[in-house]
């Protein structure tokens, strides 16, 4: 029986044995046989330096050079409509004329009075020179007189009150009455907007405001233009900072012959300034972001390799960015001139990896990009 244990031992060390180097010459055989990972295909860009402009970017407001809500002055119903709406009017053209008959009349029967009074101005004048008159009755003929322009001019304002003209030359808007209405004092009519030129109100932080000055070019951006830039000029800098949000409020003056911009647009201001910035650029697709810090990277020879000539192998290198402009943005450290990073494909790399470079196919970056979708 122990006989037979034994040899039952014996032949499961030699069956774990030979198992044992079997799997030790499978794990040699792979081990001799592995191989480095394909290099990865990339895209490159060197680091080089350009003058960029120094600019000034906020969100901006348009607001019209004088923008008012046609309102009725005395109450008077609505006899006249002499408008239509969305139409270009003159200073002085007629909007709305409500009912005067009463003021009219009244108005003739102020003239007559007026006419009589001056009748007798004149006659007690001529009857004073000749001493057959007295200075009161002079004085009491002259302040009758008086009275009566005054009246006539009081029916005349009232009259011109309810003869509802354009106080300006713009665009009116939708009509907000109709015939026959009667309008109270305050009563709206329409909106009147003067549209050539128009503001662009904006704000700026308060460090920013010793860069700035009336004159200074500024470049106008709205959804309602795509693709346009509408070019003005700094006219207004307000002289207190809000104390809320320690911001200026900049004006800047643009001119709008189509009539294509409108009070209450969303708009981006950019202000120009006059010194240029000198800065290392590379595309914005070689950045890779993290929330610890932003790295590109480097293509170098590796040094370890003997063949000739050299493979290229990249080095992750932290950076610290700038201002962007279009496809490309400032490096401010990290990177030398002359550098060369990846521009496309850095998502996939790591640290020393092996690369082989192929700019047949590198997309063109600029810094005024003009996408055809947007």
């Amino acid at each position: 029986m122990k006989k037979k244990i034994i040899i039952a031992i014996i032949g499961l060390v030699v069956l774990t044995g030979t198992i044992g180097g079997i799997k030790g010459l499978q794990i040699s055989w792979m081990i001799a046989q592995k191989r480095q990972p394909a290099p990865e295909m990339v895209t490159t860009a060197a680091a080089h330096t350009e003058n960029w402009e120094s600019v000034l970017t906020s969100v901006a407001s348009l607001v019209a050079v004088q923008g008012v809500t046609v309102s009725a002055e005395m109450t008077g119903k609505v006899v006249q409509i002499a408008f239509e709406p969305g139409a270009m009017v003159q200073a002085g053209d007629l909007l709305v004329q409500q009912d005067i008959s009463a003021e009219t009349a009244q108005l003739r029967s102020a003239e007559a009075t007026v006419t009589l009074t001056k009748i007798t101005l004149e006659r007690a004048r001529k009857l004073l020179s000749q001493k057959t008159s007295s200075q009161a009755e002079y004085d009491n003929a002259d302040a009758q007189y008086k009275q009566a322009v005054a009246q006539a001019d009081n029916m005349r304002a009232l009259i011109a009150k309810k003869t509802i003209r354009a106080p300006f030359t713009g665009a009116l808007g939708i009509r907000l009455v109709n015939l026959g209405q009667i309008l109270s004092a305050g009563d709206e009519i329409v909106s009147l907007q003067a549209l050539d030129p128009v503001f662009v109100n904006f704000s700026l932080p308060q460090q920013q405001l010793a860069q700035i000055r009336p004159g200074l070019a500024v470049r106008v951006k709205t959804d309602a233009l795509p693709g346009q830039v509408v070019e003005g000029t700094i006219t207004a800098i307000n002289p207190e900072v809000e104390k809320a949000t320690r911001n200026v409020v900049v004006q800047a003056t643009v001119k709008n012959t189509q009539q294509r911009l409108r009070p209450g647009m969303f708009a981006t201001a950019t202000v120009v300034l006059p010194e240029q910035d000198t800065v290392l650029a590379i595309p914005i697709t070689a950045v890779l972001n993290a929330p610890y810090s932003d790295s590109v990277f480097i293509v170098e020879d590796d040094k370890n390799a003997k063949n000739s000539p050299p493979a290229k192998v990249v080095r992750q290198q932290f950076v610290r960015l700038g201002v962007r402009r279009g496809d490309f943005v400032a490096v401010t450290s990290g990177l030398k001139q002359g550098e060369t990073v990846v521009s496309t494909g850095a998502f996939k790399l790591r640290n020393g990896q092996a690369v082989t470079v192929d700019n047949t196919l590198v997309p063109e970056f600029k810094i005024a990009p003009t996408p055809k979708d947007t």
